[in-house]
């Protein structure tokens, strides 16, 4: 997935969020090793953003991500997997992304 402006490709911005269930979150959390896998993980992904809260009782993730391809889908959701995490993927905009959606619908 990407966007074209003008002549160039753009990268694309997701929200990407992982819900981790409690028994899955609290194994984590037990683990000696637990905040080592995930500072490697965001090392990794390189996120604009990462945020950490408590939804429906579960552990939630949500990291601000860049992609220029379809397939780095996978490579960003398989470690999530891997720690139990349901994995959701949310295109974003700016504000500027949206004005200039805007100005192209006027077209």
């Amino acid at each position: 997935m990407f966007i074209m402006t003008g002549s160039q490709i753009s990268l694309m911005r997701f929200i990407l969020r992982a819900q981790i269930p409690t028994e899955a979150g609290n194994k984590m959390m037990q683990n000696p090793n637990g905040m080592k896998e995930l500072e490697s993980y965001l090392q990794t992904i390189k996120p604009e953003a990462a945020y950490f809260f408590e939804a429906g009782g579960d552990r939630v993730m949500v990291f601000i991500v860049n992609m220029d391809r379809t397939d780095q889908m996978a490579v960003l959701a398989e470690p999530l997997f891997m720690m139990g995490a349901k994995v959701e993927f949310h295109p974003v905009m700016l504000l500027e992304d949206l004005k200039r959606a805007g100005e192209s619908m006027k077209r």
